[in-house]
């Protein structure tokens, strides 16, 4: 039994896994005895590859194809989505270039293999029902010495493949080596496939693998010394303007010198890099990738750094290439490392920092398979060092200003990274060595202290450094694929603004910025210019400048870019008309550009310095800012003649894939999802943010709420894992984890104390840990941090009663009113219940201990963990039970808080004999008006005519003797972060689905068609319209998206599976068809993609009968080779229910299904068939007026599985199944394509409740 409640609230409690149908019989005391626990219709998995792969599986026998081949989770990225054309480039004698924007790179004693793999077309379901064998072969690139590095020769597997693939101990290879691999897999009927070969790197491990160094500009190095410490910040970081570029130049007689002496030839070349703050580099003058923003990615800089791999072979190797001397180029920006020194949400002084530095070296490889290091940076002390350092043409780089580029030194430095431009020694210098006297554990000493994580020792004192530059952690290669432009947008509309400023509308809200095809026009110069487009360095010295201002939305009362709203860690003025902040409250605030008139706005300047440019002309070759990025929508260009042509948006995120895709047939679902996974795509640059533009932090409640999500739209293998690492990397002495995975003193006072975060953010290691593995099966992932969760339930042990005390929680909870001290529910329109989700993930961090330690076999710390579990279980019991009337409500609780029972419902807090009764009282809360100021302005604005439409639909009702908006507790959403996905999971396991379905395409107030209306196109941070404070591109309240494929469409993890080797197939069907006809959902895992689609047949013409016909219902499902599903019956309302399955004898062309169907939704979204209007502003009238326009956002299409394409499917013999889904028994599915049919389907009226903020006596 304790191993079975290891994972109860592992997989319900913390927003895992909750997959058991409520309606199933239950023992009164038994628990559920799980043994663990781009838009609509975007093809996750990448048509073209597996369309080159089934080109090739032509000339094959195997029924399976591998694909998708990973190493330590990472893939080889040939070309980002979005990368844009290359930039002009210096004249260079030869045509190489790099053959992929992201190489992986490992370490000789790490590399683990995987691959994914489904069924060919045309191929018996028999035949590729399962892989029986597997064979990798991997040969050195370019190496003649043998022809293979390893061959693990045709290897037999049993029931299931493994995991991953270690490579053999026996035969590591080097670092500086380039590996190619395939696998080749064989089917059941023993024919076989083989992938294309693809590759990977092998980089340094250790220190004493680097030849390099890490070097600075020594003028930087010096702002880190003694008479710099104390000095002013902003001064001091001024003097580090501009960022620094460094070069070298490898002769060609080095070159010679290694192929002649050895009587050789050079096979590889391998350049590994790494900067801080940001990186760019170059070979020749050819960029090596379109990264850039963020890379490395952001970690903890004093633990850990990572660093990159480049295949720069073709610069070395071919005709005349040993003959020619090369340059290698490193651009430099600011990063997390040294941004402009202003204190917000993120605090510079509590982030490791110093002066932009890089370490690189070359590996160079011989076809006799000789590795040689050869340029690796070194100081001007080194003789032998060719490395050199000058000031670039970048005069600020800033995550949070952006951008400052100085196009006339640009020009004048074109061709400085090729051995084309001759090296000028006035300008080039000869870096220093990076040095500091702090040592790492003396830094983590004092941040420790100044968060109350360690006591100050008596004895103790500040030190005092002569270098006070912060450690650099250790280099390890990058745990995750680099920041790439992802999606290039045109703009949908151009507006002239006058003054010669242009306002662009990309149509969608992105992490980004702007790409100029064919550079900048050549500036004018207005009268004035207009508000925040000022740039006084440029012109008190009369030189020429373009200002780029980005926003995700429009100030409603001048139509200019709203900066407020997205102010760059949170500091404004308050803005034309918004109350948040104060006129001139950022004044005197330190650091604060002073061309930004008191908002700090995300904006990028490029500027012409005649000192040294040749010709104004050289705005043409202006591309894009590259060591920043924006949140936007909206982008002002100031001032041109006329507007720049040729300009895109380029989003940017962490290049992973996308793996997981919803559709259905409301507009307002999957306008949700759309809204969610926008976001989503906006916050993911090497850490899962919160907001694009204010904040970028990395936060734990966040994870906790949106990583299901997450997990079913993308592959999320390798980030989580660096995530979870980033945590471990924060973890305190005491155990304590914290709040943002890089401590920044944000909420450590909603926490218990002692340099914890708040209970449920500083959680989020195990639960992400857990759910890690039951999406990606790492078990390696637990071993290495399951000793660090255990501190964490030990700290929890030693302090959370003493800390709950402090923070006024006492035991018998006789004087909690709710709402104290903690975070909880954040965001909700209710109150929050911050004792019940302190407590609740107390005990979730039990619960995670126990699951991980069961999985790794250590059943004393299983024991251990489960016994927290449990105490901690029965004393939320006994609060929430003690009040008599079965709510599940502290004592002195009104059913007011969230998260209300749905949480201890969700997660089988509450005892088996009083579920029942508890939910049917949660039936009784009901939704409330709203006095917020947005919502009374839009209210007051408004025709009497509007307002009386709103009255009568229920969005108005009377607040005060004052017309007031409304939030909704069955017709839309009162919850936070957490509860949503608890409530919405709840009611559809729990035979309810008809009301999750009502919340989740309810209208009004706190909806996604709220915040569809008001033009959004990503989630906002808030349920209500807010103007100044509140995110418009924040995912935090997005844990609905995950909600959707598994309930709604009905595909998810089965919850006693790991690594997606068993999928559910659980479709929950609307009483009527009013709500939804059809929905459907893939799910990608690391098995292979399974999918589900089911619809309503034969409905009448007359809509007016979709609550009374009787229709069919059609279900079709896939499950890849070697998969399992298992399909579980909705809830048959009708005795006469007929039920059938077949499943395909031949595997149809599945592939070109789905790209067909996707160009046809492609089409669909281009004529604007989702949602239809928006409310907008008058600004003459000064009132509100709703606008019918239709959008791409919401456009409901249909899924692959039922297109036309597949109408020649060869079915098997059909199977009557009535019996047993009538039972309401699991039928397991083995590999293939499956469909069922239920006839006799009768749809039934809705219930209606007692008006839109009412609640439901039907129900209780």
């Amino acid at each position: 039994q304790q191993a079975v409640d290891a994972v109860k609230f592992v997989a319900y409690g913390t927003g895992l896994l909750t997959q058991r149908d409520d309606d199933y019989p239950v023992d009164d005391d038994q628990e559920a005895d799980d043994d663990a626990n781009s838009g609509n219709s975007n093809d996750a998995s990448g048509d073209g590859d597996l369309a080159a792969s089934e080109a090739e599986a032509e000339g094959e026998s195997g029924s399976i194809i591998p694909y998708d081949l990973s190493v330590n989770h990472l893939k080889l990225i040939t070309d980002a989505p979005g990368r844009p054309p290359m930039p002009p480039l210096p004249p260079i004698e030869h045509s190489a270039s790099v053959s992929e924007d992201f190489l992986p790179v490992v370490t000789p004693a790490d590399i683990n293999l995987r691959w994914r793999h489904r069924p060919r077309a045309g191929s018996s379901t028999d035949d590729a029902s399962r892989v029986t064998a597997y064979r990798i072969e991997a040969r050195r690139a370019g190496v003649v010495v043998s022809e293979s590095l390893w061959d693990s020769d045709k290897v037999e597997v049993g029931d299931e493949l493994p995991f991953s693939v270690p490579w053999p101990a026996t035969i590591y290879p080097n670092a500086g080596e380039i590996i190619e691999w395939r696998v080749e897999l064989w089917d059941n009927a023993n024919g076989s496939h083989s992938s294309p070969w693809t590759k990977f790197a092998v980089g340094p491990a250790e220190e004493g693998d680097w030849k390099g160094q890490w070097v600075v500009h020594p003028a930087d190095m010096k702002t880190f010394r003694g008479h710099g410490k104390g000095a002013d910040e902003c001064e001091v970081w001024k003097r580090r303007r501009s960022l620094p570029l460094f070069r070298a130049r490898l002769p060609s007689q080095s070159i010679r010198s290694i192929v002649e002496n050895g009587q050789d030839a050079l096979a590889s070349a391998l350049l590994v890099v790494s900067g801080l703050g940001s990186f760019r580099a170059s070979v020749d003058g050819v960029p090596l990738s379109s990264s850039g923003p963020i890379d490395p990615p952001f970690t903890d800089y004093s633990k850990r750094v990572m660093y990159r791999g480049f295949d720069v072979t073709s610069f070395f190797v071919g005709e005349g290439a040993a003959d020619r001397s090369h340059a290698v180029g490193i651009t430099m920006g600011s990063g997390w490392w040294d941004h402009r020194p202003l204190r917000g949400f993120a605090k510079f002084d509590l982030l490791p920092r110093g002066p932009a530095t890089v370490i690189a070296q070359l590996y160079l490889t011989t076809t006799k398979g000789n590795v040689h290091v050869v340029i690796p940076t070194q100081s001007g002390e080194t003789s032998k060092s060719t490395w050199q350092v000058t000031r670039g043409h970048i005069r600020e780089s800033d995550l949070f200003t952006g951008e400052i580029v100085d196009v006339g030194v640009m020009a004048w430095m074109e061709g400085w990274d090729t051995t084309a431009v001759k090296i000028e020694t006035e300008e080039w210098v000869s870096p220093a060595n990076y040095h500091t006297d702090v040592k790492p554990h003396e830094r983590r000493e004092e941040i420790a202290i100044r968060a109350k994580a360690m006591d100050r020792p008596k004895d103790w004192q500040e030190r005092k450094h002569d270098d006070f530059a912060a450690p650099i952690g250790k280099l390890v290669p990058s745990e995750v694929p680099p920041v790439l432009p992802m999606e290039k947008l045109a703009p949908g509309e151009i507006h002239d603004l006058g003054s010669g400023r242009w306002l662009f509308d990309f149509g969608k809200t992105i992490s980004g910025m702007l790409h100029f095809d064919e550079g900048l026009p050549v500036p004018i110069k207005p009268e004035t210019y207009p508000r925040a487009h000022g740039f006084r360095a440029a012109s008190e010295e009369g030189q020429s400048f373009i200002t780029i201002i980005y926003g995700e939305s429009l100030e409603m009362t001048t139509g200019d870019i709203n900066r407020v709203s997205v102010a760059g860690l949170g500091l404004h003025d308050g803005g034309p008309r918004h109350v948040s902040n104060s006129a001139g409250a950022q004044d005197n605030a330190p650091c604060f550009p002073d061309d930004q008139d008191g908002i700090l706005s995300q904006r990028d300047v490029f500027m012409y310095s005649k000192r040294k440019s040749r010709t104004e002309r050289s705005y043409k070759n202006v591309r894009q800012s590259h060591f920043t990025t924006h949140g936007f929508r909206f982008a002002e260009v100031c001032c041109t003649a006329e507007p720049p042509a040729g300009v895109h948006a380029l989003m940017y995120r962490t290049a992973f894939d996308e793996r997981g895709t919803f559709d259905s047939s409301n507009v307002l679902i999957n306008g949700g999802y759309e809204l969610v996974k926008n976001a989503m795509n906006s916050n993911m640059l090497s850490v899962q943010s919160d907001c694009p533009h204010r904040e970028k932090l990395p936060y734990g409640g966040d994870l906790v709420a949106d990583s299901p999500a997450a997990m079913h739209m993308f592959d999320m293998s390798s980030f989580y894992k660096k995530t979870v690492q980033d945590w471990l990397d924060a973890q305190w002495g005491n155990g304590a984890y914290t709040e943002t995975s890089v401590w920044q003193d944000l909420n450590d006072y909603a926490g218990i104390g002692h340099g914890a975060g708040e209970t449920v953010w500083a959680t989020a290691p195990p639960v992400l840990t857990v759910r890690h593995m039951q999406h990606y099966g790492d078990v390696r992932l637990l071993e290495q941090s399951l000793a660090s969760h255990v501190r964490w339930v030990d700290f929890l042990d030693k302090y959370f009663e003493a800390g709950m005390l402090k923070k006024e929680y006492d035991k018998e909870l006789d004087n909690y009113h709710g709402q104290k001290s903690g975070l909880g529910d954040w965001l909700a329109m209710r109150s929050r219940d911050t004792f019940l989700t302190h407590t609740a993930f107390y005990m979730a961090a039990g619960r995670c201990v126990a699951y991980i330690a069961r999985k790794v076999g250590m059943k004393d710390l299983e024991e251990k963990g489960m016994a927290v579990a449990k105490k901690i279980q029965e004393r939320i019991v006994h609060l929430y039970l003690k009040n008599g009337r079965d709510n599940f409500d502290f004592p002195h609780g009104s059913a007011s808080h969230t998260p209300g029972p749905e949480m201890s419902l969700f997660s089988r807090i509450v005892p088996g004999e009083k579920r029942c009764v508890v939910l049917k009282n949660w039936f009784q809360r009901s939704g409330h008006t709203w006095p917020g100021d947005e919502e009374r302005r839009f209210t007051e604005a408004l025709s009497q005519e509007d307002v009386d439409t709103l009255v009568e639909s229920g969005e108005l009702t009377k607040r005060g003797g004052q017309w007031a908006m409304g939030w909704s507790q069955w017709q839309g959403f009162n919850e936070g972060i957490f509860a949503i996905r608890y409530a919405l999971k709840t009611l559809s396991d729990m035979g309810f689905h008809n009301i999750a379905l009502r919340k989740a395409a309810g209208f009004g107030m706190a909806t996604s068609e709220y915040m569809l209306r008001h033009n959004a196109t990503t989630m906002w941070e808030s349920w209500w319209r807010s103007e100044d404070l509140y995110s418009r591109n924040h995912p935090m309240l997005g844990a609905m998206a995950e909600w959707m494929s598994s309930s709604a469409a009905g595909v998810s993890h089965y919850p006693t599976s790991t690594g997606g080797r068993k999928i559910l197939f659980w479709p929950r069907f609307p009483k009527s068809a009013t709500t939804l006809e059809y929905a459907s959902a893939t799910q990608g895992t690391i098995k292979g993609d399974y999918s589900i689609a089911w619809r309503f047949d034969d409905l009448p013409t007359d809509k007016t009968q979709f609550t009374s016909a009787v229709v069919k219902v059609q279900v079709r499902f896939v499950v890849p080779p070697g998969g399992e599903g298992v399909f579980r019956p909705p809830l048959f309302p009708s005795s006469k229910i007929t039920a059938t399955l077949r499943q395909a004898t031949i595997i149809p062309n599945l592939v070109q299904a789905k790209s067909i169907a996707r160009r046809e939704c492609q089409g669909r979204r281009k004529a604007r068939l989702g949602f239809s209007y928006s409310w907008e502003y008058d600004r003459v009238k000064e009132k509100w007026y709703k606008y019918e326009n239709g959008k791409a956002i919401g456009t409901p299409c249909k899924s692959y599985l039922f297109h036309s394409s597949l109408h020649g499917t060869k079915w098997g013999k059909e199977v009557d199944i009535t019996s047993t889904l009538s039972q309401r028994t699991d039928v397991p599915m083995a590999p293939g394509f499956y469909e069922v049919i239920l006839t006799n389907w009768p749809l039934e009226k809705e219930v209606e409740g007692t008006g839109r903020i009412g609640n439901l006596p039907e129900y209780y």
